[in-house]
């Protein structure tokens, strides 16, 4: 039990320390908050007239939410091989220490970025005509619930930071697989028109089913042309978005932890 408060508290610590940080990279912080705005703008109004309009905004916003706590990785792994590459961990080494609260530390710090990511694309949603139709119970579990998914996303990135040998590898590596995974979903339109072994993925894809459950969470029906399917993880959706998230943290948590050890060895 001693072991596990030293490590909130250091990681706790190493949280704020990171948030403080944050001073010094001004565009970063600005780039984390603008692209979801960006998509919202974007997709709303660019192509959200031939897709349904006042309903295709609402639709809109769940996978919003999903795509930008999901970008949000690649700031982890940038923040994090930042770090590794300054020498800042190995200062940490000196310290009284758990290795995992380095990593902790980054992954929290980066939850309350998604927070504040969140707010804003929140805000941005309402300016559109986006509302939710939900008691305030349900609409709080679908922040948690993207909150909680933004956590399992962090830890995907860590391992990025960690495997990546340069800040240039890291940014392009943290970049490179968070197109597919976000676009191949429903995150913006329905898998019903895309070709079947696609939408199987899409339908299955972690992303999906996140943007599925927090829409129904905040009571935001599809329009007719965006209509959920009938697959398991789509009818089960909130679910599937629980065990995807608990499955990723703790696959990535393990193998960022046992990486961070094998890199900081010596």
């Amino acid at each position: 039990m001693r072991i596990v408060n030293r490590v909130a508290r250091d990681a706790a610590i190493l949280a704020w320390r990171n948030m403080l940080n944050l001073r010094r990279t001004p565009g970063s912080v600005i780039a984390a908050l603008v692209q979801p705005v960006m998509f919202v703008l974007l997709l709303a109004y660019v192509f959200g007239g031939s897709l349904g309009g006042a309903g295709y905004r609402t639709f809109l916003m769940g996978g919003i939410f999903a795509q930008a706590v999901t970008f949000n990785a690649a700031f982890t792994a940038l923040g994090l091989a930042s770090d590794m590459d300054k020498g800042i961990v190995d200062r940490f080494r000196s310290l009284p220490m758990p290795r995992m609260a380095v990593i902790l530390g980054r992954t929290l710090s980066d939850l309350l970025m998604s927070v504040v990511t969140l707010t804003v694309t929140s805000l941005c949603g309402l300016l559109v005509g986006w509302r939710i139709s939900a008691s305030v119970p349900t609409a709080v579990l679908g922040y948690l619930l993207i909150l909680l998914f933004a956590f399992a996303m962090s830890w995907v990135g860590a391992t990025i930071g960690l495997v990546a040998r340069s800040v240039e590898v890291a940014q392009s590596a943290g970049l490179i697989w968070l197109f597919p995974v976000t676009f191949v979903s429903s995150a913006f339109v329905s898998t019903s028109s895309m070709p079947g072994p696609l939408r199987a993925v899409a339908e299955w894809n972690p992303v999906s089913a996140t943007a599925t459950a927090v829409r129904r969470l905040f009571g935001n029906e599809p329009p007719a042309g965006l209509a959920y399917g009938h697959a398991w993880p789509v009818v089960h959706a909130l679910p599937y978005a629980l065990v995807c998230a608990a499955v990723i943290t703790a696959f990535f948590m393990v193998f960022a932890v046992s990486r961070f050890r094998r890199v900081t060895r010596g």
